[in-house]
């Protein structure tokens, strides 16, 4: 089972079956031109950093399936993949490793 815990604080999530956890890039507050942006205006970022990984799913034949993805990987999603959990003040996202789009090098 391959689990990380983030650096700042001493949160463990360990997500079940083929699930991944997930921590979003911050949002941007203004932008390159020196303009504050609203929150409305906001988009969410669809980049963030692989912080744990489940055991795979289960296949018909008993075994397990093997991740493509690990703790630390930097992937790219949609804006609205995955479920939104909150934990000691972190948000983190939930979702399943095929709602990854790809891995950024």
């Amino acid at each position: 089972m391959a689990a990380a815990t983030k650096e700042k604080t001493k949160v463990k999530l360990v997500p079940l079956g083929d699930r991944i956890v997930v921590q979003r890039e911050e949002l941007k507050e203004k932008t390159s031109g020196g303009i504050f942006l609203p929150d409305s205006a906001k988009d969410r970022p669809t980049r963030g950093k692989v912080i744990s990984v489940g055991d795979g799913r289960v296949l018909e034949n008993g075994n397990r399936s093997t991740f493509q993805l690990k703790a630390g990987d930097k992937v790219l999603f949609t804006s609205y993949a995955g479920e939104n959990i909150e934990i000691d003040g972190e948000e983190f996202l939930l979702m399943s490793e095929s709602e990854v789009l790809a891995v950024l090098g």
